[in-house]
């Protein structure tokens, strides 16, 4: 029998070889958010890893959108130009399909690099800009307060979300996933943390999720029917009195109902005051709930490391597909060695299948090799 991590899955009209997903990763390598040598080696790699599909990183919809001034965006002809260059360099030798993350980092944004601490950049600073959320509530102690976005900002940041797909759309992107986790704009709104607004996009369950389903459904609307859009969200804030799984469950019927091709479950991201126990697969069981009671299309995420654990969680009928970062940054091949552990089969590149090991003479699809 063929492993569940490597029988197809369909989102919508796009047909995926196997359900192994490249997470969004960010790289914080962009210059004025526009992509460049460093992702063509990093998209390189994770499009050579043998995935079913690739998700590039949170894709800025404006530069105020984005986390740090050295994040990827699509906002411009100039961003358009370099991210183009770049998937048209990975497609010539890796045919995988291919998502963007769109974003927008909200009170999150205007900071620095994981490698120099990850702290907010003062507003008035070189670097550094005034960020926008749904209330002016700072992200962190000592932090600068965000404006709170009004009617014309929310219609700006709808517009900018549509935008960033079109441009993708122009850059044949195969799927498009909304950000709604991690404690970026999306999240700040569906959050009572974060969100403490008195208008209809504040208060109750039904008002915290009406931007967020606004931008949805404006982006839906904008990409071709059979092209496949979706939310990642996370299912907690790790927080009493924060964000939660039964809310999220909400959040994700309203998803399905609005034509959304799956949903992508994390956790956390919001409050400094998170504490999150972390384990192999600890952010599962939210996936799993909620595949059980709505029937969308679920991908899990969350220290999946282990081919076996995987196929574990889609056996088990936990999620429809895995969907794996920091695993395939330490192995790119993280995919082949899961294909040969699990007796199946998995794509790779011509020029690599020379190295298929002995043992594993059927591991590499649609090899052919020369006598001499």
């Amino acid at each position: 029998m063929t492993a569940r991590l490597f029988e197809p899955l369909r989102l919508d009209n796009l047909t995926l070889e196997n359900r192994i997903i490249v997470a969004p990763m960010c790289q914080y390598s962009a210059h004025a958010g526009q992509a460049g040598d460093w992702h063509l080696m990093h998209l390189g790699q994770m499009a050579m890893s043998g995935a079913g599909l690739l998700t590039l990183e949170a894709t800025a919809i404006s530069p105020e959108a984005r986390i740090s001034p050295t994040d990827l965006g699509l906002y411009s002809d100039e961003t358009e130009r370099a991210l183009g260059r770049v998937l048209d360099a990975v497609r010539g030798d890796a045919p995988v399909p291919i998502a963007i993350q769109i974003n927008h980092a909200g009170r999150k944004a205007s900071s620095r690099a994981p490698w120099d601490g990850g702290a907010q950049i003062d507003p008035e600073a070189p670097e550094g800009w005034r960020t926008e959320a749904p209330s002016a509530l700072a992200h962190g102690e000592g932090e600068a307060a965000p404006h709170a976005l009004d009617s014309e900002g929310l219609k700006r940041i709808r517009d900018g979300f549509v935008a960033t797909a079109r441009r993708a759309l122009r850059l044949g992107i195969d799927g498009f996933e909304l950000h709604g986790a991690h404690g970026y704009l999306l999240h700040q709104f569906l959050s009572p943390l974060s969100n403490q607004r008195t208008d209809q996009y504040g208060g109750t369950l039904a008002n915290r999720m009406r931007f967020p389903l606004e931008c949805f459904e404006a982006v839906r609307e904008a990409v071709p029917a059979g092209k496949p859009v979706w939310m990642r969200v996370s299912a907690t804030d790790w927080v009493d009195a924060g964000w939660t799984l039964e809310e999220t469950v909400e959040l994700a019927h309203a998803l399905k109902r609005r034509g959304a091709a799956a949903i992508h479950v994390s956790t956390g991201g919001l409050s400094t005051r998170q504490q999150i126990p972390l384990s192999a697969g600890y952010q599962v069981p939210f996936a799993e709930r909620i595949k059980a009671e709505t029937g969308l299309t679920t991908i899990a995420v969350g220290l999946i490391t282990e081919a076996a654990h995987a196929e574990s969680i889609l056996a088990q009928g936990q999620a429809d597909a895995v969907s794996l970062a920091r695993a395939l940054l330490y192995n790119p091949r993280w995919p082949w060695h899961a294909a040969a552990e699990l007796g199946a089969q998995v794509r790779a590149p011509r020029q690599y299948w020379r190295s298929q090991p002995r043992q594993f003479k059927d591991l590499f699809i649609d090899t052919r090799h020369g006598q001499r």
